[in-house]
């Protein structure tokens, strides 16, 4: 075994452990262009969208994603793996929904989307514990309790507050992907159209996702919490 491996096995087993995660936290690591791909990711059988493959890593896939493979471009788009298609980028796909009043408000919220400001053929997405790279973040879902101690994480050492970022649509691209890249801050997001549409994200669960730089503090933390706060907390 690999020594980034054994990390990434030892950081998954400590979050599901002392978190009790219903399912495996993802690693996801964007390919710029030019950049070669980790070998143990395969190609999946069909095209399939960032949101579909981060659900599927959470039941143990590990999958090679270049842009041939992906099929949705409004999660390519801020993936920096595309340029905007028109209909998206003027609000008309996303006002179709019905969600938005105006085409000019869909219009607002995409305007206003956080992108990948360099070029990218294409990702990796695995369970964090198959993960032979070096991720870009980490990403866990599962029900607000677990959820609920990033917050805590994230003002350990300094306090103040978090906040996060997040909108009706794009949760696993934007808000869970591409922020925390971004921002190099956790984002949590409340997930989106697209995700409960598309995946078997339950009614109860929230996302979230963890710039893979913070793991070893926040993995310190963890089993801090597992020995103190988490005794007294309200836990099921």
């Amino acid at each position: 075994m690999s020594e980034i491996l054994s990390i990434n096995s030892e950081y998954a087993d400590k979050l599901k452990t002392i978190l009790k995660l219903r399912a495996e936290p993802v690693a996801v690591k964007l390919i710029k262009d030019g950049d070669e791909y980790p070998s143990g990711p395969k190609l999946p059988e069909a095209q399939m969208s960032h949101c579909q493959a981060v659900f599927r890593a959470r039941k143990g896939e590990c999958i090679k994603m270049p842009f041939s493979m992906q099929s949705c471009h409004v999660g390519t788009a801020v993936l920096g793996m595309s340029e905007t298609p028109q209909k998206i980028g003027s609000g008309e796909f996303h006002a179709g929904v019905n969600i938005h009043d105006s085409v000019s408000a869909a219009k607002k919220m995409i305007d206003e989307r956080i992108m990948i400001p360099y070029r990218t053929e294409g990702e990796v997405v695995c369970p964090l514990n198959k993960a032979d790279f070096v991720p870009d973040v980490v990403i866990l879902v599962d029900i607000v309790e677990r959820i609920y101690w990033v917050a805590a994480l994230m003002t350990a050492e300094k306090g103040g507050r978090a906040t996060f970022s997040t909108s009706p649509f794009q949760c696993a691209c934007e808000d869970i992907t591409v922020v925390p890249m971004v921002s190099d801050k956790p984002n949590v997001s409340l997930g989106c159209y697209g995700c409960r549409k598309r995946t078997d994200m339950a009614p109860d669960e929230l996302a979230c996702g963890i710039p893979y730089k913070l793991m070893s503090g926040y993995i310190a933390h963890l089993e801090k919490y597992a020995g103190g706060v988490f005794l007294q907390a309200k836990r099921d």
